[in-house]
């Protein structure tokens, strides 16, 4: 009786293995072969439109995910993502900017290096990827990682290959809280003009680098544009009440038409690193300029617009995380007569609306700067020369493991491993093309790989918000 019925529960076992051989048999002959129909099958993936381009197939796609991943019975929103797909056995770079995302096609740097796939997300809380209602607790740097982290694990089977991930200025901070928190997803990352303000309160390298940055000259002219700025502070303001009544701006947020015009005043300096090169200093009007000229200049590097309400609003998910847990820097002015000066460098808590609360968490960037500094694996920060946000930034230390940090000479907020020198160059580029699992023969003449594309390659500076605060935590 038991060897009866040990042969029937082999013959079970046979048949059900049978079965299961058989149905995955059909599953795999099913299964479909067109790009978009593979991405279509990922289960909460669903398409917008595709765009293609010569020798890509690019897609503009939502993804469901979890509002907080701690929970992620508790809702869901749709996530923006674009697919910039060229062959799933080519390497894949997750590309994170932080802020909303574009729709145009584009290829970020190490995507032209290692001539892969593009993946590129929209961060929480940017609309459209906004969960609603918007709680806005569930915005924070884990968070965030999570999502990538669950959009890679659906993507991996269809993009096989090495993952690298990548990201300019608060993307790559985004994509370096990714490598924290999920080390075992990605294959390298290579992060850009990264900021990393370790502890919030203390900023005295803005100060050192405004003090040396440029030329005398330079500095100089650009605090003379600022201070009289100032001294006409009241014929400016009607200016600004004027060009504000005209585009229907409104000043609730900040508290003030007042308090805007000296922010905007604030950052023309910071702006003009940000942004310009050494040479535009030529561009710079002279104190003596008149009003038309020096509106002209503080609207082209600050903007008039950033500090209304509807130029803060798009930006909010940026200001509130700043005010949580960034932290956001701060400068003095010792160029600029004090009584001049009302408001200094406003917190993030001025350009969030009140009806949203705020927890500044300071163990919250201590914590990366620790894990980079001792656990950073295969890891690539790229700073320029003459950007102010490099004041502070991502350094691994004795624990890390084939990471690099260089500085481009000469180079602003836009800096990237073309504006190294040749030496940095060549190695940065050979890492890239070494943690994409290229073969060595390609990883040893240290190329990109993928001809330059004047209308796919991104290599504009990357626009951020104007606001440069020191939180107030």
């Amino acid at each position: 009786m038991r060897k009866a019925l040990r042969w029937l529960l082999a013959l079970a076992v046979l048949i059900g293995t049978l079965s299961t051989t058989a149905g995955a048999a059909t599953a795999a002959g099913d299964e479909p072969t067109d790009i978009e129909d593979r991405l279509l099958s990922i289960p909460g993936m669903s398409l917008v439109e595709e765009k293609p381009y010569p020798g890509y197939r690019y897609f503009v796609l939502n993804f469901a995910q979890p509002v907080d991943h701690r929970h992620p019975d508790r809702g869901t929103f749709r996530q923006r993502i674009t697919v910039l797909h060229k062959d799933v056995s080519r390497p894949t770079v997750f590309y994170t900017g932080g802020y909303h995302l574009s729709t145009k096609p584009s290829r970020r740097e190490p995507t032209q290096i290692v001539d892969g796939n593009q993946v590129s997300l929209e961060y929480r809380f940017f609309t459209p990827s906004r969960p609603a209602p918007a709680d806005w607790s569930k915005l924070d740097i884990w968070q965030a990682a999570s999502d990538q982290h669950r959009l890679f694990r659906a993507l991996k089977a269809l993009y096989p290959a090495n993952w690298l991930a990548t990201g300019a200025s608060k993307g790559g901070m985004t994509a370096t809280y990714y490598e924290r928190f999920y080390p075992g997803d990605m294959d390298g990352v290579v992060a850009y003009v990264a900021p990393n303000d370790v502890v919030d309160a203390e900023d005295s390298a803005y100060d050192r680098f405004f003090a040396r940055v440029g030329t005398k000259e330079c500095r100089d002219r650009l605090t003379a544009v600022q201070r009289e700025a100032l001294v006409r502070r009241e014929r400016m303001e009607e200016k600004y009440a004027e060009y504000a009544a005209a585009k229907g701006y409104t000043f609730d947020t900040i508290g003030g038409l007042d308090r805007a015009y000296e922010a905007v005043v604030l950052d023309y300096a910071w702006g003009f690193w940000q942004y310009s090169l050494l040479k535009d200093c030529d561009t710079v009007p002279a104190a003596t300029a008149g009003d038309d000229a020096l509106w002209t200049s503080l609207d082209t590097i600050s903007g008039f617009e950033a500090y209304t309400d509807q130029g803060l609003d798009p930006y909010t998910p940026y200001y509130y995380q700043a005010g949580t847990q960034l932290g956001a820097p701060t400068i003095h002015f010792p160029g600029i007569d004090r009584h001049l000066i009302r408001y200094g460098y406003q917190p993030p808590r001025n350009y969030v609306p009140r009806s949203i609360p705020m927890r500044f968490e300071p163990w919250a960037m201590r914590d990366v700067d620790t894990w980079v500094r001792h656990h950073a694996t295969r890891m690539l920060f790229v700073y320029g020369q003459n950007d102010p946000w490099g004041s502070e930034r991502f350094r691994p230390g004795a624990g890390a493991r084939d990471s690099y940090v260089f500085t481009a000479p000469g180079m602003n907020h836009g800096a990237n491993v073309a504006g190294l020198v040749p030496e940095q160059k060549s190695l940065a580029t050979a890492r890239v093309l070494a943690w994409a699992g290229l073969p060595q023969a390609t990883v040893d003449r240290a190329k990109p790989l993928a001809p330059y594309d004047a209308r796919l390659d991104v290599r504009e500076v990357e626009r951020e918000p104007a606001l440069r605060p020191r939180v107030a935590g």
